[in-house]
């Protein structure tokens, strides 16, 4: 066994080697985390001194329609997006799974979507929807579908952000892609052998050994989704009419317009509280529907 004098020594060059690391931690997260905390009981505009309103904030928020509207929007948004997204990613990963020709190219270009920053893509995206110039009209008029001002209508501006959202479909894909890499081929072989067919095979073989992966990709685009801003703060600045202020807009606003970073404090914390109940309700309910090889403690 190593000598105290040894083992003092190692903890030493440990917490050295990792102290780049701690101090940035610590005053980049933890501080203005806590921080973000306390103003969140004040009434804070950055000018003046904080003033400590108790739950003034708090109060505040759940009496506000910009509030309520803003998760109704945010929730909409989250309710239609991540179910497509967990079927797209899925379908194009059994897809790039088969053995087809330039499988690594098209894997590849698939992937290389989700690597272009969110500002860019906005962008990009704000070009396609056009409604004079745009491909998207262009395409629906093949079609004899009349123009359409996606972001400028209510009726679509949602859904033309839930469009775009599928711009980062490869990274999902790429995650289902080795889930299901990682089915053992002897299951598969008996199953066939067995007489089982390929849709019988996927949702009693495949589908229970992925569930894993299928709950992680459905926790983490949750958490996405609750903080979609660069779409709106981009194209729709929250409009037409509130149809697109989302939640971490509206922290946005109220903190960097409003200059009311007590009450986005405030907002934020509700944001964090939220999430993590729905995540602890999720892993609650997974252990009947998710497979875990070895079993899982309950």
């Amino acid at each position: 066994m190593k000598s105290t004098r040894e083992s003092r020594r190692e903890g030493r060059w440990f917490y050295f080697f990792i102290s780049p690391w701690l101090i940035g931690f610590i005053v980049f997260a933890l501080i203005p985390v806590l921080a973000s905390l306390y103003y969140s009981f004040t009434e804070y505009d950055i000018i003046h001194a904080p003033e400590y309103i108790g739950l003034g904030n708090y109060r505040e928020l759940f009496q506000d329609d910009l509030f309520w509207n803003s998760i109704k929007v945010t929730l909409k948004y989250t309710f239609i997006s991540v179910p497509l997204m967990l079927f797209l990613s899925l379908f194009f990963a059994i897809l790039i799974n088969q053995r087809i020709p330039f499988r690594g190219f098209i894997r590849t270009a698939m992937y290389f979507p989700s690597m272009i920053s969110g500002v860019s893509m906005a962008l990009l995206w704000f070009w396609v929807f056009n409604p004079q110039a745009g491909l998207f009209n262009y395409a629906l008029s093949w079609f004899g579908v009349d123009t359409i001002n996606w972001f400028l209508d209510e009726k679509y501006a949602m859904w033309a952000l839930i469009i775009m959202s599928f711009w980062g479909v490869g990274s999902g894909m790429l995650i289902f892609l080795a889930g299901l890499q990682g089915v053992p081929e002897s299951l598969l072989e008996a199953a066939k052998l067995d007489g089982s067919g390929r849709l019988r095979t996927f949702f009693k073989i495949t589908l229970p050994l992925i569930s894993p992966v299928f709950l992680f990709q459905l926790i983490i685009g949750l958490i996405d989704s609750f903080q979609v801003f660069t779409q709106a703060y981009t194209i729709t600045q929250g409009g037409p009419n509130y149809s697109t202020w989302f939640y971490v807009y509206n922290i946005y606003v109220n903190a960097f317009k409003n200059f009311r970073y007590g009450y986005a404090s405030a907002m934020s914390w509700i944001l964090l509280i939220g999430v993590m109940v729905i995540t602890f309700l999720i892993m609650k309910m997974s252990n009947r529907y998710v497979y875990y090889e070895g079993g899982r403690d309950r």
